[in-house]
């Protein structure tokens, strides 16, 4: 009895052992700022519609559509913050970011105040504001590629998978904390102060980066490819007729998704209850994913990567019924829980398709487009759903019709993704990519 217990021990010792000197510095340095950049992000992000419409005058229907730019920039725009990083080098681009960031959302938080009075006069609102929130899809744009750089390089090779994990994990810990510090600063300040706080964590970051991070080398690293060479990267993928159809169709998950953010905290306060606290409703769907992912990527693995990621937009897409039937702040809740289900079941699975539907050699090129249909379905999410919003909120009052136009475009979306995969087959003669 005595000898498995004292060899489990010795093991879980070592593996804190090697976990304790298995990663430099630079990993921790970076990946903790990361959380802070991602709950700067977030808090905006849950903060954003609302303090368009509400505090800037700007239509619902305008307010979506500039909310869904801010989130869907970031993903086009990450193929080659890539290249830029690697040239920079890690350091240098994780500087220019955070101040990049704390820049422009200091500004998004002050676009009312007096001092932005001639600025107002000089340039439209909306144009200003269009400016404002590119600038921290350039932003982050430079941070993913550094700090995922920087986890594969100042991690030793036993411990690099849960340098990965670390990483997620601190990446939803700010996804969950920054609806949270929204909803703190909104209720006890008010929802300007929410990007000014924002400003101020990033801005913390581009401190740390100065005095604690050095840059992380490795010796026969691949040399970084060139914006050209991204280029032509970009263009490799585009020349692939059936992963271009692939994506497309799976723009349309996205598009269903980014609706919890874009659209939902307008409609809680127009047709449900003007009170909602909507930035704490939005950690809802983050603290799902931290608890629920290794249990349900369990429970899940043995389903065929198709299948699962088909599987994932149907229990997003249905879940906005919930809504329509239980129009409350509870009914909120429980709708963000089952489109957090559905993107557990599918995240993990979407990247395992695209690695093995990638020509061999390419996988390197294809994992780096597939953010594409993240950011197209943001994009195209907020100009949609801002349509819905006026066209059934404010001209039919029917406000439950843009819940059901949503639940179809992901039983489409769904529909689409089975006929693919059932044609991807039967061009492979029946066999089934897993």
């Amino acid at each position: 009895m005595g000898s498995p217990l004292s060899g489990g021990t010795l093991g879980f010792a070592q593996r804190l052992q090697d976990i304790r000197h298995g990663f430099e510095r630079p990993f921790w340095v970076a990946n903790i700022s990361e959380l802070f950049e991602r709950l700067s992000y977030y808090a905006a992000f849950a903060s954003l519609a609302r303090y368009l419409n509400e505090s800037l005058g700007f239509p619902a229907q305008d307010a979506s559509s500039l909310t869904g730019v801010f989130g869907g920039l970031v993903w086009f725009m990450a193929a080659f913050g890539g290249a830029v990083a690697d040239r920079l080098g890690f350091r240098r681009a994780l500087s220019l970011a955070y101040l990049i960031l704390s820049s422009s959302y200091f500004l998004l938080g002050s676009l009312g105040a007096s001092w932005m009075v001639p600025v107002r006069g000089a340039v439209p609102l909306g144009a200003l504001v269009v400016f404002l929130l590119m600038l921290p899809a350039l932003g982050v744009a430079l941070v993913k590629p550094a700090v995922v750089g920087t986890t594969a390089r100042a991690s030793k090779e036993n411990v690099r998978t849960i340098g990965y994990s670390i990483y997620y994990t601190l990446v939803n810990i700010g996804g969950a904390a920054g609806p949270f510090v929204a909803s703190y600063v909104h209720r006890h300040m008010s929802v300007e102060n929410v990007f000014r706080v924002a400003a101020v964590s990033v801005f913390a970051m581009f401190f740390a980066v100065l005095l604690l991070f050095k840059e992380p080398r490795r010796e026969g690293d691949a040399p970084p490819p060139s914006l050209v060479e991204t280029g032509k990267n970009f263009l490799t993928v585009i020349s692939n007729p059936k992963f271009m159809l692939f994506l497309i169709i799976f723009t349309g998950y996205w598009v269903v998704y980014w609706q919890e953010f874009i659209t939902l905290p307008l409609y809680v306060v127009k047709y449900i209850d003007p009170k909602a606290d909507t930035e704490l409703l939005l950690m809802t769907g983050p603290l799902v994913v931290i608890s629920l992912t290794v249990l349900l990527n369990l429970a899940t693995q043995k389903i065929a990567s198709m299948k699962a990621v088909t599987l994932g937009t149907l229990i997003s897409s249905l879940a906005w019924i919930v809504l329509v039937f239980k129009p409350t702040v509870t009914g909120v809740i429980i709708t963000l829980v089952c489109v957090a289900l559905g993107e557990i079941v599918q995240s993990p699975r979407y990247y395992e398709y695209i690695s093995r539907l990638a020509p061999a050699g390419q996988q390197g090129t294809y994992m780096g487009f597939a953010f594409l249909p993240i950011g197209l379905g943001s994009i195209i999410g907020g100009w949609f759903g801002g349509k819905l919003m006026h066209h059934f909120g404010e001209v039919k009052h029917q406000p439950t019709g843009m819940l059901w136009t949503i639940i179809g475009v992901g039983l489409l979306t769904a529909v689409l993704l089975w006929v693919y995969d059932r044609m991807l087959s039967a061009g492979r003669g029946g066999q089934t990519n897993g």
